[in-house]
């Protein structure tokens, strides 16, 4: 459970937060879920993180694919329980292979994944395990997506990294029946 009221259903915000639920909302495709709930507790904080996760999740130079193929590397690499859930499901969408999803979620070598996918999570693991790049690393994701599209991947694993955080630290649950994070 929640360590905060996770305020994701309209009809439970206060009063003095809807205003704030709405802009979130409407950030968001009209949904108000995963951390924002939480993030509800500080309006500002959580207007803003909508505002960013809006640009890198919908409006970045990265193909849905490569954007899922990002975001569940990074929620792998937090163990982020919530985010795993929902973008297993949402990757499976945007065309994410099963062995690609497999790979990441055992943390199990690129080789057997296709190319510009294994570029992308080996820069997300490195970068979040080791805090840098190597210039191989680097250079590969490069090729794939370009001046852009590496910024954006860049910021698109930070934003990640702050919803991963505000997942764990408040212990936001998956809803049931989502994916489960592999032991």
């Amino acid at each position: 459970m929640a360590r905060l009221p996770n305020l994701t259903d309209r009809s439970q915000v206060p009063e003095h937060l809807r205003e704030a639920y709405d802009r979130v909302a409407g950030l968001r495709q009209g949904a108000v879920s995963g951390p924002y709930g939480v993030l509800l507790h500080s309006p500002e904080l959580a207007e803003l993180v909508a505002a960013l996760g809006n640009y890198v999740r919908w409006n970045a130079a990265l193909t849905p694919r490569q954007t899922e193929t990002a975001v569940l590397a990074a929620a792998r690499e937090w163990d982020a329980r919530l985010m795993w859930g929902s973008h297993v499901r949402l990757g499976s969408e945007a065309g994410v292979p099963e062995a690609t999803i497999e790979a990441i979620g055992q943390r199990r070598p690129v080789d057997g994944i296709e190319a510009d996918e294994g570029a992308i999570v080996t820069y997300v693991r490195e970068l979040l395990r080791e805090h840098r790049v190597t210039e191989d690393t680097f250079r590969a994701l490069h090729t794939v997506v370009g001046d852009q599209g590496i910024v954006d991947l860049t910021g698109l694993v930070g934003y990640y990294g702050l919803v991963a955080s505000i997942l764990n630290a408040f212990e936001v649950e998956p809803p049931p029946g989502a994916a489960e994070l592999p032991a």
